[in-house]
């Protein structure tokens, strides 16, 4: 059953498809004609991993300039995702994945409502909002199979 395909912070069914464009380099493109290059960090294109780190802090990112931008627009707005690569007992995946956000208001009664607010942002983007972080957080289950 086909489900209702949406492009913005709305519920609904998401998709992407990638195409072998060489060894190990794929281009993605969204249902919106959005394309992207994935490698796997022997070019400059983005590998797995760090458009997983990209996705995690760009989700927060919109949510908390949306949430804060309503009371002041920032005048700087700087957002670092890191964590660490491993490889154990339970195969490899990322560790320590920690996002930062570096933001700042202008003076006045709105800039210090943004950065009153900023905290509260980050917490509402990590405890439900973030869809990403919140989908890793939750550990839901992937399928994966052949055609």
């Amino acid at each position: 059953m086909a489900q209702e395909q949406t492009g913005g912070t709305g519920t609904g069914h998401r998709s992407v498809s990638m195409t072998r464009v060489a060894k190990g380099r794929y281009a993605v493109t969204n249902e919106r004609g959005g394309t992207i290059a994935i490698g796997g960090g022997d070019s400059e294109d983005f590998t797995p991993v760090e458009l997983l780190l990209t996705a995690i802090a760009g989700c927060s990112a919109v949510d908390v300039d949306f949430i804060t931008s309503k009371r002041a627009e920032p005048t700087s707005f700087d957002v670092l995702a890191e964590g660490d690569k491993v490889s154990d007992e339970n195969g490899n995946h990322m560790t320590g994945i920690e996002v930062t956000f570096t933001v700042r208001f202008p003076d006045g009664e709105g800039g210090d409502k943004a950065r009153d607010m900023l905290p509260r942002a980050i917490g509402m983007s990590h405890d439900r909002l973030c869809t990403v972080s919140r989908t890793v957080q939750l550990g839901t289950p992937i399928v994966m199979r052949d055609r």
